[in-house]
């Protein structure tokens, strides 16, 4: 019977999860990766920059004396006369973005339902008989 109860409890917490990560939109897609993106330490941030070729996140944390934008504005920029610069990164970003929540929503959708399958059979076979036992025995 626990066995079952967790089970059950598993299921409820992974689809209601799995649901609101296919629920959420573009515009709260963009608060979350901000707020993470703010919460990446400066190696890592620096490290996508350099990946994507983009400096900063969104427009307004783009500023053209950032020392950390120096040398990625020289790579965006090779070859370009006049005043270039590179795109911030959630444009560069914002596919990805997507695909993950849409991918983790539809795994955690496909495997919560293995769980509630997981739970039905519990159910249904809990109670049989053992056949090697007395007709009176249950397992």
């Amino acid at each position: 019977m626990q066995y079952m109860i967790v089970l059950f409890l598993l299921f409820l917490i992974q689809f209601s999860i799995a649901s609101s990560c296919l629920a959420v939109n573009s515009e709260q897609q963009q608060e979350f990766a901000e707020e993470g993106w703010n919460r990446f330490p400066d190696s890592m941030r620096k490290e996508v920059q350099d990946t994507f070729l983009c400096c900063g996140f969104n427009l307004t944390s783009v500023s053209s004396n950032d020392p950390s934008c120096e040398l990625i504005q020289k790579e965006c920029c090779s070859g370009i006369a006049g005043n270039c610069q590179c795109p911030p990164c959630l444009y560069k970003l914002e596919d990805k973005i997507n695909y993950a929540f849409k991918l983790c929503g539809g795994l955690g959708i496909f495997f919560s339902f293995t769980e509630f399958i997981g739970v039905w059979l519990t159910v249904r076979y809990r109670n049989q008989k053992d056949p090697r036992g007395l007709p009176s025995a249950f397992l």
